[in-house]
């Protein structure tokens, strides 16, 4: 996942070009295949069958740097990537973002998918049933007027969340969704909780790059709490991860978390052989609040799991 492209002064969401072209190239150099999403889709939706790695490349937001440094660069190696942004700013010519014209060249391109990320970019999972509905049909309005189609996967904003909002965006016609929690999709996981792993300067470099493209999926068969929206009282939340049996090695499973402010390693008690609690002995203090389990699986390889909760502050 990324955002900006050479926008130094924003080092949290930007990556900058020199590193950039280093991570293509390192995806070539491990022969690992650039899709599209709608062959992701075909994966995910029609069963289609696959038999390697492949590296699907997402944009949030339409920053008018992805139009002037990241395009050019994807277009030239006509490496096959999706877009998602939210119409509000598009629609006022802000300057920070592309334009109308600039998204319809990269949907003409083939090369380049748009995708849906809401009308405002607000918090919506905060947002009445009605008020993100409302919020949707705005950017489908847009997306009908200026490119005649409405998007068929969604981006959240902000990464965030809830049991209603996913509820609504399946009702919007959205085939697939994406989060911004990290992770390997698989076949088991939620089509419309899809992680993503976020590239910037900090997590840019090489060698954690290299790390993200050696890490395997964590299928499992159930999480709770299902709902990522918690409230005050249900905070910390009480983790129950369900793997499927094929899943071994898990006593060395190793999770963490930043409940209270600060990440640190959590105790693991065992359910069942394969179903385990992530014992977390504190609230998380920050408005996201984040899990990641890892495990070394028996090829020396991680497998990889994250998660993301948002605490209602109400």
């Amino acid at each position: 996942m990324y955002h900006r492209f050479e926008e130094n002064k924003y080092p949290t969401t930007n990556v900058r070009l020199k590193e950039f072209n280093l991570q293509l190239e390192i995806i070539n150099q491990n022969k690992i295949e650039f899709i599209s999403i709608d062959e992701l889709r075909k994966i995910l939706i029609e069963n289609k069958s696959y038999d390697s790695k492949k590296v699907l490349i997402t944009v949030d937001d339409a920053y008018r740097s992805f139009y002037e440094n990241g395009w050019k660069i994807l277009k030239e190696k006509k490496i096959p990537f999706i877009l998602f942004f939210n119409t509000r700013e598009v629609n006022a010519n802000n300057p920070n973002y592309m334009t109308w014209d600039q998204v319809r060249e990269i949907h003409n391109s083939k090369i380049g998918t748009i995708g849906g990320h809401s009308f405002s970019h607000e918090y919506l999972v905060n947002k009445s049933e009605s008020e993100i509905k409302e919020d949707l049909e705005k950017s489908h309005k847009d997306f009908l007027r200026e490119l005649s189609f409405r998007p068929k996967y969604f981006s959240y904003p902000f990464g965030e969340y809830s049991s209603t909002f996913k509820k609504i965006v399946k009702e919007f016609n959205y085939e697939l969704a994406f989060g911004q929690h990290s992770g390997v999709i698989d076949k088991s996981k939620d089509l419309f909780e899809l992680p993503r792993y976020p590239v910037n300067e900090s997590y840019g470099k090489a060698e954690r790059f290299l790390t993200l493209l050696n890490t395997k999926p964590f299928p499992f068969k159930s999480f709770k709490p299902e709902n990522k929206f918690i409230t005050k009282f249900e905070n910390p939340p009480k983790i129950e991860i369900e793997f499927f049996k094929e899943i071994t090695n898990l006593e060395k499973i190793n999770c963490f978390a930043n409940d209270g402010g600060e990440w640190s390693k959590k105790k693991i008690s065992f359910i069942e052989k394969n179903w385990i609690k992530v014992n977390l002995d504190k609230k998380f203090t920050t408005r996201t609040g984040r899990i990641n389990c890892s495990l070394l699986d028996k090829d020396n390889q991680w497998r990889w799991l994250g998660f993301q909760f948002i605490v209602d502050g109400n």
